[in-house]
């Protein structure tokens, strides 16, 4: 089973809690070009009525929520999930005392609790590809949303980061193995044809993005927070040594291909 999902390394490995997740997300944060930003940008793409039920299957800390808080008509009804335990405490937290009422529920998304026609909108923002059986995933997923409901599913497309394992290469090939051997089995170039088994519609947009790198530390702790290896200080004092000395190289600057999107269906 690829690493990326297989669900005993994600719960025990990356996703305890937040915090690796919160690592890569900083990074984007801080040197991606596009100054809409992720989370305003997918919210921008919901098209849904003012009294809505939505799912989030894969919520991780809340971050799409809290980005938008303002935006959230007062009719939505939202139920928040995650497979990791740690990241619904995660999102409890963060959403605690907002002026939106959200329910938080540890989901698998191969079996959702939920009813037939239940939801108006389910949301994946790039999960689907740590699902190990996305077929009976979007199985359920077609199950709960009521006729005419939508799914917004983002994902990464097949380029995106692909001048990291280059980089990374050149100081330790075994650290690049995790980036050169991922294999994502629900992409922007694959994931049009899984969707159309349960989806008449499927539309894509993507997101025009690109990271200029011009810290080191910050891409290490990035590189770091998805090893194997873990965060280990004689390993992270190298890289962010190395990743400087690229840098300077560089007159200081280091870019990175972003591809992101988001898939619509109905």
């Amino acid at each position: 089973m690829p690493r990326l999902s297989d669900p005993n390394y994600l719960l025990t490995k990356q996703y305890p809690n937040a915090a690796n997740l919160q690592t890569r997300i900083g990074l984007h944060k801080k040197f991606s070009t596009n100054m809409i930003g992720w989370f305003p940008w997918m919210f921008d793409h919901f098209n849904l009525p003012p009294t809505s039920k939505i799912l989030e299957l894969g919520c991780g800390p809340g971050d799409l929520w809290l980005e938008n808080m303002a935006r959230i008509p007062v009719g939505w009804q939202l139920t928040l999930s995650d497979f990791s335990p740690g990241m619904l405490e995660q999102a409890r937290h963060n959403l605690h005392n907002q002026p939106h009422v959200f329910s938080c529920a540890r989901i698998d998304a191969q079996s959702i609790p939920h009813k037939e026609n239940e939801f108006e909108a389910v949301i994946a923002n790039h999960m689907l590809y740590h699902v190990p059986d996305r077929v009976s995933a979007l199985s359920e997923i077609r199950r709960v949303l009521k006729p005419g409901g939508q799914l917004y599913a983002s994902t990464v497309g097949e380029g995106h980061m692909r001048e990291l394992p280059i980089l990374l290469h050149k100081f330790d090939p075994d650290l690049s193995i995790d980036f050169e051997n991922t294999i994502l089995e629900f992409t922007l170039e694959n994931g049009r044809s899984q969707l159309e088994a349960c989806f008449s519609n499927v539309t894509v947009y993507r997101y025009n993005d690109e990271l200029l790198i011009t810290e080191a530390s910050p891409l290490a702790d990035y590189v770091l927070s998805g090893s194997r290896l873990g965060v280990i200080p004689a390993v992270r004092d190298a890289l962010i040594e190395y990743i400087a000395a690229e840098l300077e190289q560089n007159h200081g600057l280091f870019r990175i291909t972003k591809d992101s999107g988001i898939f619509i269906t109905s």
